[in-house]
């Protein structure tokens, strides 16, 4: 019998596990502080990574792209941001040749929720899937 496994899974008996449904952002579900913030950096990140595959480029050679050492590359594509503030992604985006925008508004009239932050990506969801947006 593997290690984990009762005789009463094996003859074919359920055991429920416990779900808990998402807020929506994995650094508040599992209690870390300034969890918008997280998100936001590990989305910035993700999209780094994202444009720096699409163009085939080294580590290396992002590295020379961004003003950084491969190591550095290393650790952001891989979602290491200790030492990586939002202001020097946002950089790094620009030296990829991404414009970014920083749009704020109120928050909806008699709504109690606190602000939150969030990237949005302005291009069609075709585009963003590595397909071109039709017309």
């Amino acid at each position: 019998m593997r290690s984990g496994t009762s005789r009463a899974n094996r003859r074919g008996a359920k055991t429920e596990i416990p779900v808990e449904r998402s807020s929506g952002n994995v650094f508040e579900d599992i209690g870390l502080g300034q969890s918008d913030e997280l998100l936001v950096k590990s989305e910035i990140a993700a999209r780094i990574a994202v444009i720096i595959e699409k163009r085939g480029l080294t580590q290396a050679k992002a590295a020379e792209i961004l003003g950084m050492d491969q190591p550095g590359v290393s650790d952001l594509v891989r979602g290491r941001l200790r030492g990586f503030s939002s202001d020097r992604l946002f950089l790094f985006l620009n030296a990829l040749g991404q414009d970014v925008k920083i749009v704020i508004a109120p928050r909806p009239p008699h709504s109690r929720r606190v602000g939150h932050l969030r990237v949005v990506d302005d291009r069609p969801q075709a585009a963003t899937a590595g397909g071109r947006a039709r017309r």
